[in-house]
C-alpha cells in the first residue's frame, strides 16, 4: 500500500506542473484542490477511496494484536493435542518481527506444499490427469519422473514456469515486504509494519472473515491443512525415490503400468 501511495502522490503532485501548460480553468480547480488540503491529505483520500472501489484492503492485521505473553505473540496456529508447540525454541527468542517472518515462510511453504499433494496425487495412476500436457494417454509414472516427459513434449513450459512463479512473487513482495533502505545493514523487518504474514489480499470468493475470532479459526485450519501437507508431500517423495512406484501403486489401488524404459531421460 505504501507503493500504491507514493504512485497516487506522484500523480497528484504532478498536476499542478502538468497545469502549466493547461488552460487557466484547469489551473485554478488546482489551485482549489491544494488550498482545501495537503498533498499528503489528498492521497489519503484518493487512496481509500480507490481501496474502497476495487475492495483492496488498506491494512492492519485482520485485528491481531502481538501479545508478548501469549505464544507466538498471540499469532493462531496452536491446537490440541499439542498448544504451543516448538521443540526447538524458536518462539521463545524471537521478537514480533522475527515471529511474522517465521509464520509468513511457514504459510507460504504451507500453501506450495497442498498444491504440490495435489498435483502429484491427481496425475499419477489411476487418475492420471495431465491437463496442462499432451500425454497422448500413456503412463509416465510417478511424478517424481513427470518433469522428463515434460522436458520432451513441451519444452518451454519451464520458461513460462519461471516467469509464473516470478510474477507471483513479485506481486507478494511489493505487498509484504520492506523496500530496502540505500546502505542499510540488513537488519531491519522484512516484512511491512501493517502487513499480516501470509494475508497477500488473494480472496477470490469473499470467504475471509471480518473479524479476528473466525479469521484466527480459518488461518488455524489452514497451517494445520499446510503443515500436514509438508510432511505429507516429503514422505510420498521419499517413498517414490525408494521404490520408483506411484503412490496408489505402493497402496494396492491402482495397477503397476509403468515402465522406466519409456521415458526419455534414462537415470
Amino acid at each position: 500500500m505504501q507503493l500504491f501511495q507514493q504512485i497516487v502522490l506522484t500523480t497528484v503532485l504532478a498536476i499542478p506542473a502538468a497545469s502549466a501548460f493547461a488552460p487557466s480553468t484547469t489551473k485554478g480547480a488546482t489551485s482549489r484542490l491544494f488550498a482545501d488540503e495537503t498533498a499528503e491529505e489528498a492521497v489519503e483520500a484518493v487512496v481509500e477511496e480507490i481501496s474502497t472501489k476495487l475492495n483492496v484492503p488498506t491494512g492492519g492485521l485482520n485485528g491481531w494484536e502481538p501479545d508478548s505473553s501469549k505464544f507466538a505473540f498471540g499469532l493462531p496456529g496452536t491446537i490440541a493435542p499439542f498448544p504451543d508447540f516448538d521443540p526447538l525454541g524458536f518462539a521463545d527468542t524471537a521478537d514480533v518481527i522475527q515471529i511474522k517472518q517465521f509464520r509468513e515462510a511457514e504459510t507460504t511453504h504451507g500453501r506450495v506444499a497442498m498444491l504440490a499433494v495435489v498435483g502429484l496425487l491427481v496425475t499419477e495412476q489411476p487418475l492420471s490427469f495431465h491437463p496442462l500436457f499432451d500425454t497422448a494417454g500413456k503412463d509416465i509414472g510417478p511424478a517424481i519422473r513427470h518433469l522428463d516427459e515434460v522436458r520432451a513434449s513441451t519444452p518451454f513450459f519451464f520458461e513460462l514456469l519461471a516467469v509464473g512463479i516470478g510474477a507471483a512473487e513479485f506481486v507478494r513482495s511489493l505487498r509484504g515486504w520492506e523496500t530496502p533502505a540505500p546502505g542499510g545493514d540488513g537488519k531491519g523487518s522484512l516484512l511491512k509494519e501493517g502487513y499480516y504474514p501470509g494475508d497477500i489480499g488473494f480472496d477470490p470468493f469473499g470467504l475471509k472473515p471480518d473479524n479476528f475470532e473466525e479469521f484466527s479459526v480459518m488461518s488455524t485450519k489452514e497451517l494445520q491443512n499446510g503443515r500436514l501437507a509438508m510432511l505429507g508431500i516429503a514422505g510420498m517423495v521419499v517413498q517414490e525415490l525408494v521404490n520408483g512406484k506411484e503412490i496408489f501403486v505402493n497402496l494396492g489401488l491402482a495397477p503397476d503400468t509403468f515402465d522406466p524404459s519409456s521415458l526419455p531421460v534414462k537415470f
